[in-house]
């Protein structure tokens, strides 16, 4: 059954849509059953007829307010793909980076590694150089202390030898005045 408000009702097309399936009716609404209900609520047919123009009118214009602001499935779609190439770029740029950044510290770790070997090498020369310079030291004294002990121990031998004429002289010295002492005695003694 046709009515003479629908033709706007039916020419309702959905510009922009997520559904790719075809649609069963250009209508949002059965309006056939809508113009019967308002009829058996005491409207008569012309009366029915307006309001259910007039509803499809305003749900025909809110649906497009609605749909204006929507996107196609197409277009959706051309987002994604968008959105994925650019979030490949993206990830294959950040994985160059990340291989370059690895390149960049593995040489700065080889340089530094370089260096501590070569600071290494520097620091077993300059203790080699020093352990023979203490060694060296060590010897020189040694031998000086050596070169000292044996001029002490010369002098001692020279004061020990002194001191044993000394004695040796002394003794000679208490023999003389005994046997001096002993002729003053024999001869006080003898009286001669």
């Amino acid at each position: 059954m046709a009515f003479a408000g629908l033709g706007l009702a039916r020419r309702i097309t959905l510009a922009r849509s997520f559904s790719t399936t075809c649609r069963r009716s250009d209508f949002h609404f059965d309006t056939h059953h809508f113009v019967q209900r308002l009829e058996r609520e005491g409207l008569n047919r012309a009366q029915a007829e307006g309001i259910m123009s007039a509803m499809a009118e305003v749900i025909d214009e809110s649906i497009r307010n609605m749909t204006s602001n929507m996107v196609t499935k197409a277009e959706q779609e051309k987002h994604h793909y968008t959105q994925q190439v650019d979030f490949a770029q993206i990830k294959s740029e950040l994985q160059l980076m990340e291989k370059n950044d690895l390149a960049m510290i593995k040489a700065e770790n080889d340089r530094l590694m370089t260096d501590i070997e070569k600071l290494k090498q520097r620091l077993r020369e300059e203790i080699t150089r020093t352990q023979a310079g203490v060694r060296l030291d060590l010897n020189l004294e040694k031998g000086r202390m050596r070169e000292e002990t044996s001029g002490q121990e010369l002098k001692i031998k020279e004061v020990d030898t002194r001191i044993e004429q000394e004695i040796a002289g002394l003794r000679t010295a208490i023999q003389a005045s005994k046997a001096m002492t002993l002729q003053y005695l024999v001869g006080f003694v003898t009286g001669c």
